[in-house]
């Protein structure tokens, strides 16, 4: 069991006992852990410059351990990246589309895979989109969009707007292999907010892209392309790294890939981010912060602020939120709705409470350093800054 009172102190330099940061669901405050490995990272390249390379890796290869390890796969199949951009870019590189021009996706994805798309559009590529609502029946509709001119379907596990997990993923994958087609899921909102194990949802044969800089505390520059055991694609945006194993042998006719990870791999980083993603993930294990309790927690703590907010009557008018799909099909954060939602969220912070807004809504996102105190506070504050809006 989680006790965040506990936790806090951990925390001290993010200062999460002395405001209510709710923006969990973009970012988690990193644990003090984390800055002690940024400065192992500065350390090694002072003392061993050039030949620091050896101990970086090393940090990277715990980073893909600990993503490996929370989704039920082998890290052998973890392509590391600085951002999801990066890796969707790689992985989209990699897809026939001179013979099967056609994408899938619906129109809640986040805004990496949706400007992508829409840039590809403008170059001849078919993109096709479901609407995302209702959650219920969006992996059937998908797949019933899928023809023999698809590529890849490209769809989320949690809808980075209203946090709605998405169900029927598994047969999704089927109807992607009954047609060649490759599944892409964005796990960004599930990773670490809800259990996320491959096996168990039936996704071994998907393409996973996610990262630590929300639930998992890891900060930026630590995100991964998870890739099933059959993957054979030569992605045509790569580095040096891809083939880094093979640099002292005769160049090839082709272009060459080492195997695993690095097929998908660039070129010459900075490894801060991985000093500081693997402690993280040790401090996580040390704290037996593990996907199941912290599902626990944020069912809690999404529960908590939800019935605070039912129970102070406001006007739907003014403000309020989507009670369609049931608490229990939430994952990380709770989102309202105000067509005021940028000025309310501006008056919650001279609050000290810190949200987010996207468009007309509002999205509050708890994590596990923060107490019921500071929740109960959160929603006492959103009354107040409600009402306090100036008429129009």
């Amino acid at each position: 069991m989680i006790h965040p009172e506990a936790l806090a102190p951990h925390y001290r330099r993010f200062r999460v006992s002395e405001r209510v940061l709710l923006t969990g669901h973009s970012h988690q405050a990193w644990p003090d852990a984390g800055y002690a490995g940024q400065e192992r990272a500065w350390t090694d390249a002072a003392e061993l410059v050039d030949e620091k390379w050896e101990r970086a890796f090393a940090q990277a290869e715990l980073v893909r351990a600990g993503f490996a390890a929370l989704l039920h796969d082998r890290p052998e199949r973890i392509a590391l990246g600085a951002s999801t951009h990066d890796l969707l870019v790689r992985l989209l590189s990699a897809l026939p589309l001179r013979a099967r021009p056609r994408l899938v996706t619906t129109d809640g994805e986040f805004h990496t895979a949706r400007r992508q798309l829409d840039r590809l559009a403008e170059e001849g590529v078919e993109i096709a989109r479901c609407p995302a609502a209702p959650v219920a029946t969006l992996a059937g509709r998908l797949a019933a969009a899928v023809t023999d001119r698809t590529a890849a379907v490209l769809v989320s596990a949690v809808l980075f707007e209203t946090a709605e997990i998405v169900p029927g993923l598994d047969q999704l994958l089927a109807a992607c292999r009954r047609s060649g087609a490759a599944l892409i899921v964005d796990a960004y909102h599930a990773l670490n907010a809800i259990p996320f194990a491959l096996d168990t949802l039936g996704l071994s044969g998907a393409y996973v892209l996610g990262g630590g800089y929300k639930y998992c505390q890891l900060g930026e520059g630590n995100c991964f392309l998870r890739f099933p055991e059959d993957c054979e694609l030569r992605p045509v945006i790569t580095g040096w790294y891809a083939e880094f194993a093979q640099l002292a042998d005769a160049p090839a006719r082709t272009v060459r890939y080492d195997p695993g990870p690095a097929r998908f791999a660039g070129a010459t980083y900075d490894p801060t981010s991985h000093y500081r993603g693997a402690a993280v993930f040790a401090f996580f294990r040390d704290q037996h912060l593990a996907p199941d309790a912290l599902r626990q927690l944020s069912r809690h703590q999404v529960g908590r602020l939800a019935e605070g907010f039912d129970a102070l009557g406001l006007d739907p008018a003014v403000a309020s939120r989507d009670r369609r799909t049931p608490l229990a099909g939430i994952a990380g954060f709770l989102t309202l709705q105000s067509p005021r939602a940028a000025e309310w969220s501006a008056a919650l912070r001279t609050r000290g409470i810190h949200t987010d807004v996207r468009g007309h809504r509002i999205r509050l996102g708890p994590a596990p350093y923060l107490t019921d105190l500071q929740l109960d506070t959160a929603v006492a504050a959103i009354a107040e800054s409600v009402r306090a809006l100036p008429a129009r």
